[in-house]
C-alpha cells in the first residue's frame, strides 16, 4: 500500500515559487508503518496515474480555485481501485461535494495533523468513515513538514508557518471562518528548527506563510488594558512577545536568508515591531490594500486601512524599515468607477510598492461577500453550460466568468480590460526597471526583472486574459523564467548549520 498526496492544479509550469506546506506537513503526519508517502505538486508537473493502485490511500487537498482539478484527479485515483480522501478549506465547506464530483470515499474537515494517520488506518483496515472532524488544533499539536521529501531544484522559496487563524473579519475572507479569529502561534524553538532545515538544504529565500504575521496591534493592545479584567491583556502580551522571541532568533540566523511574509496594514503604526522585522531579515510584505477609497474599504469591512495620500504615506513607512511591500488590490468593488483604476495605479506608485496584485473581485466561499452574492435573487437560475454560477469553481476553466457580479456602472469586459491594463502599467518594463534600484548589483537587478515579469505571467495572464493564444505564451514564458529565477535564488546548502541558542 502506498500514500499518495496530491496538490491539484489545472496548469503545470515546471517550478513553483513556494513549496506547498500542507503537502509536506500531512507527510510528516504518515506514520513511518505506512512507509514515505508520494507526493505530486500538478504545478510542477500532472500527476502520473499509473502510480496509483488498488488499496492506495490517496489525500488530495482542495482550495476553491483547484476543486475542478482536484475532483479530476480523485475519480482517476477511484477508478484504479484507490482510496480517495478529500481535504483542505474547499472541503471543509462543502464536504459533500466531493462525494457528488471527485469520486470521494473520505472527507477531513479542518486541521489533518493529527487526524491523517486515523484516515489512512481505518483505509488499510476497510472501516473508512465518509467524514472526520480535525478541528483547529492548538498549536502544540502543529506536525512539522517533513522537508526530506522535497524534490531537489523544484521550488524557488521555501515555506514555514509560525501562526494560523486571524484576528480580522475582512469580508473577502475566509481565513477567520475556517481557522478562527484566535491566533494559534508555534513554538518559536520548533519555527527555528525547519528554517534552519531548509537553509541546509540551499533555500536561503523563506515564506512565513501565516494567515497574519501580526496578530496583536497596539489597538488591540490599548482596548485590553481598559478592561477592568487583565486577563485578555496578559494574553495579548504573551503573544506579542513570542513574536519579537521568534524574530530575534531569525535574526541569529546566516546573514544571506531573506524572508517575506504576510501581515495587516496596522503594522506600520509600529515602529518597534518594524524593527525587529528589519532585524530578522524579514525583507517582504504582502499587504492586502483592497481599495484606495474610503468606500472600497468599506464595501469590504475593512475601516482599520487607512487611503488616499494617508495610505501611501503608511505604506512607505514599511519601505523605510527595509521591508518591500506586495500591496494586493480588488477592482469590481460596488464604489469602483472609471477612475478608480487609474486612482490605484497612481497610488501604488506614489506609495513606492515593490510589486503589487490587481484581483478581480471574485466570490469565495467562506466569505460574507460569497454568502451575500450567493443569497441574492439576480442569482437564481443564473448557470454556464448547466452549472449554477454560484458554484463558479465547477465551471471548466476556459468557460468561467471572470467577473461574478453585475456593476452599477462598469460592464463586466470594462472591469476585465481596465485591470489588465493597470498590471500592464505596473508591470511595464520602465516601470520595473525603475523599482529593481531597491537592489544594488547587476545581478540582483535582473533578479528583480526576472521575478517581475513572471509574477505578472503567472497571476495576471493566466488569471485576467480570456484570449487563449496570449495564456498559452505566458504558460510557456512562466516556464522559462520560472527556471532562470529558480537558478538565480539558489544558494550553497549549509549542511553543518546548527540551531542558534
Amino acid at each position: 500500500m502506498q500514500v499518495h498526496l496530491i496538490n491539484p492544479s489545472h496548469i503545470s509550469f515546471g517550478v513553483a515559487v513556494i513549496t506547498p506546506r500542507w503537502l509536506y506537513v500531512l507527510a510528516g503526519a504518515t506514520s513511518d508503518r505506512w512507509g514515505a508517502p508520494r507526493i505530486a505538486d500538478e504545478t510542477l508537473d500532472p500527476i502520473d496515474e499509473t502510480t496509483i493502485h488498488p488499496g492506495d490511500v490517496v489525500g488530495i487537498g482542495i482550495h476553491t480555485g483547484n476543486a475542478l482539478r482536484g475532483y479530476e484527479v480523485g475519480r482517476i485515483a477511484r477508478s484504479r481501485g484507490a482510496w480517495v480522501v478529500y481535504g483542505g478549506i474547499h472541503a471543509t465547506l462543502f464536504p459533500e461535494e466531493p462525494f457528488e464530483h471527485g469520486g470521494a470515499h473520505a472527507v477531513v474537515r479542518g486541521d489533518g495533523d493529527m487526524v491523517w494517520d486515523q484516515v489512512i488506518d481505518d483505509c488499510v483496515n476497510d472501516r473508512v468513515q465518509q467524514k472526520y472532524e480535525g478541528g483547529q488544533i492548538g498549536a502544540e499539536r502543529f506536525v512539522s513538514a517533513r522537508w526530506d521529501l522535497l524534490p531537489p531544484n523544484r521550488y524557488m522559496w521555501a515555506s514555514v508557518q509560525t501562526v494560523r487563524g486571524c484576528p480580522k473579519h475582512c469580508s473577502f475572507c475566509s481565513v477567520w471562518r475556517t481557522d478562527g479569529q484566535e491566533p494559534r502561534q508555534r513554538g518559536v524553538d520548533m519555527v527555528v528548527r525547519e528554517v534552519v532545515e531548509l537553509r541546509r538544504k540551499g533555500f536561503r529565500f523563506i515564506a512565513l506563510a501565516d494567515d497574519n504575521f501580526y496578530p496583536v496591534t497596539l489597538d488591540d493592545l490599548a482596548q485590553a488594558r481598559r478592561r477592568s479584567d487583565p486577563t485578555r491583556l496578559n494574553e495579548l502580551t504573551a503573544l506579542r512577545e513570542e513574536r519579537f522571541e521568534l524574530m530575534a532568533k531569525l535574526a541569529k540566523l546566516p546573514s544571506d536568508l531573506v524572508f517575506y511574509t504576510q501581515i495587516t496594514m496596522e503594522a506600520a503604526e509600529d515602529p518597534q515591531f518594524l524593527e525587529a522585522m528589519q532585524k530578522a531579515r524579514i525583507r517582504g510584505a504582502l499587504v492586502g490594500v483592497e481599495s484606495v477609497t474610503k468606500e472600497g474599504l468599506q464595501d469590504v469591512y475593512k475601516g482599520f486601512n487607512l487611503y488616499g495620500d494617508e495610505l501611501a504615506a503608511r505604506l512607505r513607512a514599511f519601505k523605510r524599515h527595509g521591508i518591500h511591500v506586495l500591496g494586493s488590490f480588488i477592482f469590481g468593488l460596488p464604489s469602483d468607477r472609471k477612475d478608480t483604476f487609474e486612482a490605484t495605479a497612481a497610488l501604488a506608485e506614489a506609495a513606492d510598492l515593490t510589486f503589487a496584485q490587481f484581483v478581480l473581485l471574485t466570490p469565495f466561499p467562506g466569505t460574507l461577500d460569497f454568502d451575500k452574492w450567493a443569497s441574492s435573487p439576480e442569482r437564481k437560475g443564473q448557470a454556464v453550460d448547466g452549472v449554477p454560477v454560484t458554484r463558479h469553481w465547477l465551471i471548466p476553466q476556459h468557460r468561467r466568468p471572470k467577473i461574478f457580479a453585475s456593476h452599477p456602472t462598469m460592464t463586466a469586459e470594462e472591469i476585465r480590460v481596465q485591470t489588465q491594463l493597470v498590471w500592464d502599467r505596473f508591470y511595464s518594463i520602465g516601470n520595473i526597471w525603475r523599482r529593481s534600484g531597491v537592489v544594488r548589483s547587476i545581478r540582483g537587478r535582473l533578479v528583480f526583472v526576472l521575478v517581475s515579469k513572471l509574477y505578472r505571467q503567472m497571476y495576471a495572464n493566466t488569471g485576467i486574459a480570456t484570449d487563449s493564444a496570449r495564456v498559452q505564451r505566458s504558460r510557456r514564458w512562466a516556464r522559462w523564467l520560472g527556471e532562470l529565477c529558480r537558478r538565480l535564488f539558489s544558494a550553497p546548502p549549509m549542511p553543518d548549520l546548527t540551531v542558534p541558542n
